[in-house]
């Protein structure tokens, strides 16, 4: 029986990967060399703004190579730079923090839907998605 390979998920800032805390413990106590993953992630993500938050799923082998997957940033975030704002509100529902255009909302889903795991989801169903979510944080979508 072979050993299933361990899955590490983290989200780290684009080009700014390093063996410090958060990434080098959760590597490490997989037997991970940090820099060979930071090496690599830094320079996958260089295209990127710097900071943007990436999620990473990294599978460990029972040998300790690795592969991981990248994720496009989260939803919330790419809400908060459309809507050029820093945070969401408190409380679901009760205020207003910002607004993003259906424009916005269309080019987030289109970002999402680069994701592995929406490649075959319809574009409707995650624009709905995204509005959802931009209401859950504050966000009023508006024509």
């Amino acid at each position: 029986m072979s050993a299933k390979p361990a899955l590490i998920k983290l989200i780290v800032g684009a080009g700014k990967a390093a063996p410090a805390p958060p990434v080098g413990p959760a590597l490490g106590s997989k037997g991970v060399k940090a820099i060979d993953f930071c090496k690599e992630f830094n320079a996958r993500t260089a295209h990127y703004i710097p900071d943007t938050p990436i999620p990473v799923v990294l599978r460990v082998k029972p040998d300790r190579t690795f592969t991981f997957e990248m994720k496009s940033p989260p939803t919330s975030w790419l809400l908060f730079k459309a809507a050029g704002i820093s945070k969401g509100a408190g409380e679901t529902g009760k205020q207003s923090v910002g607004e993003v255009s259906l424009k916005h909302v269309y080019e987030i889903a289109k970002i999402k839907k680069t994701d592995e795991r929406h490649v075959d989801t319809d574009m409707k169903a995650i624009v709905g998605s995204v509005i959802s979510t931009a209401k859950a944080v504050g966000i009023k979508v508006v024509p």
